[in-house]
């Protein structure tokens, strides 16, 4: 007769709304595309989304908070993601952003 034994190992974490912090960068050839993502985070979130296409042979949109783009330009964005984000990612890849913005803010008095 054989003797087996069987363990099993959980990790749960809660499933939060949105499930992504403050965007992402869609891969030209990911299993779901920009647009539809798009509509389904509006299905699960009142968070505000943006989809800015990109024309690449990698990536081809990034959705990023619209709160994110009050502090940070479009085109400036898509170069930083184009320049230190691509050449880590696949194609087929869905890439996570969380951002930090800072804004410093000089008054002088006159």
């Amino acid at each position: 007769m054989d003797n087996h034994t069987h363990s099993i190992s959980l990790t749960i974490s809660e499933f939060l709304l949105p499930p992504i912090e403050d965007g992402l960068v869609m891969g030209a050839r990911s299993p779901i595309g920009p647009l539809a993502m798009s509509r389904a985070l509006a299905l699960l979130s009142t968070t505000a989304y943006r989809h800015l296409a990109v024309e690449d042979d990698v990536v081809s949109g990034i959705l990023i908070r619209e709160a994110i783009l009050r502090k940070l330009d479009e085109g400036e964005l898509v170069a930083v993601v184009l320049r230190n984000i691509k050449p880590f990612m696949a194609a087929d890849e869905i890439i996570h952003l969380r951002l930090e913005v800072s804004t410093h803010i000089e008054i002088n008095r006159l």
